[in-house]
């Protein structure tokens, strides 16, 4: 998809499944089992749809998706079809030394898992001539991590590529047209990515609003760990995506990855953008 100087594409690392309830939160399954498959382990599918930007000389991308570096039990637990980003790239005529920046959202494993990548034994970066650009306060909780959200943090993301991160605080625009701003309610500093060109706008949301099933203002993951601050973050972001119309990435979303917020009898629903699938 051609947006002004940029060109901007989803590519994707794969899948994973995840316990549905959590995904859902205080949502009766009743509602949400609707909406999406579940398997005899309660799990649903959750696609690790990642974003490549690129602008003049620049090739960047937004996350990295849950990566190669799995044991076979996490494996089983996750039914992981994951670390295929590279193979995504190839197919847009890239390759991972060609990538000159990546920005994480955030730590978690399933979207800095393909920071890193398991290669002969070794771990070592996936993108060698990347800037890695994260916000400082997220990189230190994720070296000393809550025992509420440890598990969500996999040190073997970042410690191989200490030296070619970039540490950043607050909104910041990282070139121009291309801008992050942090949101905290999934966790204190998640950082979204916006792009924007004349009146038109692109928002990778990531975990804030991870799949387009998670509109609705209440509908929050359990694992968002200010759920509260969550809930009043989106009552202000999906107005402002309906009436700006932007384009909106859903990181989590096997179904509908990219489309347009639309506002239908005092409801909220998304229309997909046909253009934007994952590669």
């Amino acid at each position: 998809m051609i947006l002004g100087d940029f060109l901007v594409d989803i590519v994707s690392d794969g899948s994973l499944r995840l316990d549905g309830g959590a995904m859902f939160g205080v949502v009766p399954r009743v509602l949400w089992a609707k909406l999406c498959a579940v398997d005899d382990l309660n799990r649903i599918e959750v696609a690790l749809n990642c974003l490549l930007v690129r602008y003049k000389d620049q090739i960047i991308l937004v996350d990295t998706g849950a990566g190669n570096k799995w044991s076979e039990k996490h494996r089983r637990i996750y039914a992981l079809s994951c670390g295929k980003l590279v193979e995504s790239l190839k197919q847009h005529d890239i390759h991972p030394e060609d990538i000159t920046m990546v920005i994480n959202t955030h730590l978690h494993f399933d979207h800095a898992g393909g920071n890193t990548t398991l290669r002969n034994g070794q771990i070592v970066p996936t993108f060698p001539n990347a800037r890695y650009i994260v916000q400082r306060a997220e990189y230190e909780h994720a070296c000393r991590p809550h025992e509420r959200d440890r598990a969500s943090y996999i040190s073997d993301d970042w410690e191989p590529i200490k030296h070619q991160l970039e540490l950043i605080e607050g909104d910041c625009e990282i070139i121009p047209g291309l801008e992050v701003f942090r949101v905290p309610g999934h966790n204190l500093d998640t950082q979204l990515v916006r792009i924007s060109s004349g009146n038109l706008k692109l928002v990778f949301f990531a975990d804030i609003i991870p799949t387009s099933l998670h509109l609705p203002y209440a509908w929050v993951m359990a694992y968002d760990l200010y759920p509260v601050e969550l809930v009043e973050q989106k009552k202000r972001l999906v107005p402002q995506a309906e009436a700006e119309s932007w384009i909106c990435i859903f990181e989590h979303d096997p179904v509908l990855p990219a489309g347009r917020i639309v506002k239908e009898k005092d409801k909220y629903k998304v229309l997909e953008e046909a253009c934007l699938k994952p590669a």
